[in-house]
């Protein structure tokens, strides 16, 4: 009896210690579910921003600074939704360009999701056309006047950015003649310069069969480009009133550039060049703020 009566007690403590061990085991299962899901998330998080890793110093920054100034930016909230909306449809523009250019973005950007095997072709076409859903719902949301422009992003890609994060930014989602004239200026800057970005990529464009300014003409695009870097420094300057003091730095400043683009020629030297011009366009989008704020009369 005596046996049986010790036996008991150890009886029991085996069951309170294997049910004690199952509670453990679940906490660390849960805690590295919990671990699991956190990372699974960062990591898809960090995939969204590669998508958008190039284009921040050339769209995002310049777009969100063009709609502040231009707007201009009426209230914090609405900068704050303004800045969302800029990086959702450049999400969306960036998904579309890039899922049929892994190929030549192994060479020039092997970083980028696809080369980088971090989704699939299928999985960026699906990703795409679900961002245009969701950016149109977004969109609708905030305003129907800005669901056009995020309908006509979904044509036209990127050129529109700018539009809408000047109509977010904007009284009662109003352009006014201000802010009209600044986004024609800014489409044809764009328009007639973006081929700077692609004297760094002429290596990978020649692989990938693209036939850019830089490859078809490469005395004459560099020439091209130091003209219209000078040109549209000194319309910019006269067009929105700058002072003589502003309006020379702004002049300096594109020539400065220009002149990179022509005199080196190294791929080193034209990535520097690009962050210089997309450090200009900056600058360049700021000015419609003159015209409101009268701040570069100097």
């Amino acid at each position: 009896m005596n046996q049986r009566r010790q036996q008991k007690p150890s009886y029991l403590a085996d069951i309170v210690y294997s049910l004690l061990s199952v509670h453990e085991i679940r906490k660390q299962l849960d805690s590295l579910t919990a671990v699991a899901v956190f990372r699974a998330f960062v990591y898809h998080i960090h995939t969204l921003f590669l998508f958008t890793r190039s284009d921040w110093k050339t769209i995002f920054f310049p777009a969100t600074t063009f709609g502040t100034v231009t707007g201009p930016i009426s209230s914090f909230d609405k900068w704050l939704l303004m800045l969302v909306w800029v990086w959702t449809h450049l999400l969306q523009a960036n998904v579309s360009n890039q899922k049929d250019s892994a190929n030549e973005d192994i060479i020039n950007k092997p970083w980028r999701p696809l080369p980088a095997k971090r989704v699939t072709e299928s999985q960026a076409r699906a990703l795409r056309w679900c961002l245009v859903v969701l950016n149109l719902a977004f969109s609708y949301w905030i305003d129907p006047k800005v669901m056009y422009v995020s309908l006509a992003l979904a044509l036209v890609e990127i050129y529109d950015i700018r539009d809408g994060a000047t109509l977010i930014a904007s009284p009662n989602f109003t352009l006014d003649m201000t802010s009209i004239q600044a986004i024609i200026l800014s489409g044809a800057l764009i328009f007639t310069t973006i081929h700077a970005q692609d004297f760094a990529d002429v290596e990978g464009d020649k692989q990938s069969g693209r036939r850019t300014l830089p490859i078809v003409y490469p005395e004459g695009s560099r020439v091209y480009i130091l003209t219209m870097l000078i040109g549209w420094s000194i319309a910019l300057s006269f067009f929105w009133g700058l002072g003589p003091i502003c309006g020379a730095v702004f002049v300096l400043a594109g020539t400065f550039v220009g002149m990179r683009y022509y005199m080196k020629r190294d791929v080193l030297s034209d990535e520097g060049s690009y962050r210089y011009y997309n450090m200009w366009l900056l600058l360049a989008n700021t000015l419609p703020g003159n015209q409101r704020f009268n701040v570069l009369h100097l």
